[in-house]
């Protein structure tokens, strides 16, 4: 409907423009209506959109505190949902196959706790974002560096908690298949537990990532 609406729009103008230029003698030329077609979609994408300057006001304007507190949630809100997420898969596929061969639950237990690690990884990280914010003078708050600091929060919060979602579904699947093999054929619990590892590391990655990019963030001095 939204897009019937525009040409519905766009074929008005053209029609007002052209019954205008016939009232005052004047038929335009083709390059002419080309011309005066591409002002008015200019300028009825512009009301319904805006320009690209007015969203990169908008952006500026936010305060850099903003982003430094979002990235900070970020990190520890999808780090959590990522260990959640990997302890629900492990644990469902663990119970289940602990009813045939009970001697899989004490050895599979540590797949519930590599997934818990991505939870730790995400708190140590929002934890060392947190003690990077620093009060401003309000004067400068918009000044370059104090965005800076912001986007490089809002940056390492992004990293770590996206790294630590992926991180914790690999390992909570991985785990899942390692208890139900090791319940099958007690000789692959290791070399699975191998792959496990492997997986948990793609969450240290984001965690380097993270502290290197928050290191940036250095706010104005008071003086």
């Amino acid at each position: 409907k939204r897009s019937c609406t525009h040409r519905y729009c766009f074929a008005v103008c053209i029609k007002q423009d052209q019954r205008s230029r016939h009232a005052r003698g004047t038929v335009p030329t083709s390059k002419e209506r080309g011309v005066r077609e591409e002002q008015i979609v200019k300028k009825i994408f512009a009301t319904m959109v805006g320009s690209s300057s007015s969203w990169s006001t908008a952006l500026v304007k936010i305060s850099p505190y903003t982003f430094a507190s979002i990235g900070i949630a970020i990190s520890i809100g999808v780090s959590v949902l990522g260990a959640a997420w990997g302890i629900y898969i492990t644990g469902s596929s663990l119970i289940g196959a602990a009813i045939k061969a009970p001697r899989i639950t004490s050895k599979n237990l540590i797949s519930v706790i590599f997934c818990e690690a991505v939870a730790i990884y995400g708190v140590i990280v929002a934890i060392i974002l947190q003690t990077k914010l620093e009060s401003v003078p309000s004067s400068r708050i918009y000044d370059p560096e104090s965005l800076r600091a912001g986007y490089a929060i809002f940056a390492s919060g992004i990293i770590v908690g996206f790294a630590n979602l992926v991180c914790g579904l690999c390992v909570g699947i991985i785990g899942s298949s390692c208890a139900l093999s090791d319940a099958q054929n007690s000789s692959l619990f290791v070399k699975i537990l191998v792959i496990e590892i492997f997986g948990s590391a793609l969450g240290l990655f984001g965690v380097i990532v993270g502290i290197i990019m928050s290191a940036q963030a250095t706010w104005p001095s008071k003086g």
